[in-house]
């Protein structure tokens, strides 16, 4: 639970996504995983990464994302909200797309008229089936039933997505029953190649002050392992102690996370976060660096000091610790 300015508690955990995403390609790798938790307590996920909204298939993802290029090739010329991403049905994009040609129009011709409506749409905060409906060209023939109709295949995609989620995550014994950090010692410590903080609002709770989190950062610094942290598990890295030179631990690295901007489209910044993680981390003495965009893949490296930004970046993040440990 997140305590939050309305005073109320809020159930979080890990973010789905930067669990899952990682864990399977450090275990396709051949990587031995053990999860830990303060006090080995289960690991939860969060309830709202677990939305079909963050679910969309591969493959509209990424046609949305073509389409979004091709009216946003300059970051600094338009606003990239999580509302853009998940609520304007610009991921019915491909499905729509591939009905226009099936219904007889060219290739180039049912691409101009997406890319033409997901830029209104964008724009003016409108939804893209609204916006198809009012073309000539596309209700001549699609009906508005049939856009509806083809939205709510890729929302249907989604749920079935999410469920799968939901089943891969549960069936990793680890997550269920891992291992107690307070309890492992030392050595055991001392005998890890690498330590991997996801993200979630969790370590925003029980880990940017825990002492055995610091235990770890210590002990692995020390040796130069492999510190990775990826949207807000940066929070951990907080809970580190002073170095040698007697300042924080990674105080002047280059570094990356989820930033205060990314934080003000969740719910949870909505409802008043009580503190900013970007913020917090500069306030530490972190050189920070976010992407151009917000919601985009962005992996910073220093050292060995892995740092990834938000959910979109999971793939990317666990690539560079995989690259760092030579077994990518």
């Amino acid at each position: 639970m997140i305590p939050l300015a309305d005073g109320k508690p809020h159930p979080t955990g890990y973010w789905p996504e930067e669990v899952l995403r990682p864990y399977e390609r450090f275990i396709e790798a051949g990587v031995e995983v053990v999860i830990a938790t303060p006090h080995g307590r289960s690991a939860q996920p969060d309830p709202w990464g677990l939305e079909p909204k963050f679910a969309y298939p591969d493959e509209a993802e990424d046609f949305m994302g073509s389409v979004i290029r091709s009216f946003a090739d300059d970051a600094d010329n338009i606003r990239i909200t999580l509302h853009h991403l998940t609520e304007l049905n610009l991921i019915a994009s491909k499905r729509i797309f591939s009905a226009l040609t099936a219904a007889g129009l060219e290739y180039a011709t049912a691409r101009g008229l997406i890319e033409a409506a997901a830029k209104v749409a964008w724009r003016e905060d409108r939804d893209l089936l609204d916006v198809l409906e009012e073309d000539a060209q596309v209700n001549g023939v699609l009906t508005r039933d049939q856009l509806d109709t083809l939205a709510a295949e890729v929302q249907a995609d989604s749920a079935a997505e999410a469920r799968k989620v939901a089943e891969a995550l549960d069936s990793i014994d680890g997550l269920r029953h891992p291992v107690d950090l307070d309890t492992l010692s030392d050595e055991q410590i001392r005998g890890f190649d690498a330590v991997f903080f996801p993200g979630g609002h969790g370590p925003m709770v029980d880990l940017y002050e825990n002492p055995h989190v610091a235990r770890v950062l210590d002990i692995l610094h020390a040796k130069q392992a492999v510190i990775a942290a990826l949207c807000h598990g940066p929070a951990a890295l907080l809970a580190a102690g002073n170095g040698p030179d007697g300042v924080w631990l990674f105080d002047g690295y280059k570094m990356t996370a989820f930033t205060d901007e990314e934080e003000e489209d969740t719910p949870y910044g909505q409802l008043g976060a009580r503190w900013y993680l970007e913020t917090e981390l500069k306030n530490r003495g972190a050189v920070f660096d976010d992407a151009d965009a917000p919601w985009t893949s962005h992996v910073i490296v220093d050292r060995n000091l892995i740092t990834a930004q938000n959910p979109a970046s999971s793939d990317a993040a666990a690539d560079a610790i995989l690259k760092r440990l030579e077994v990518l």
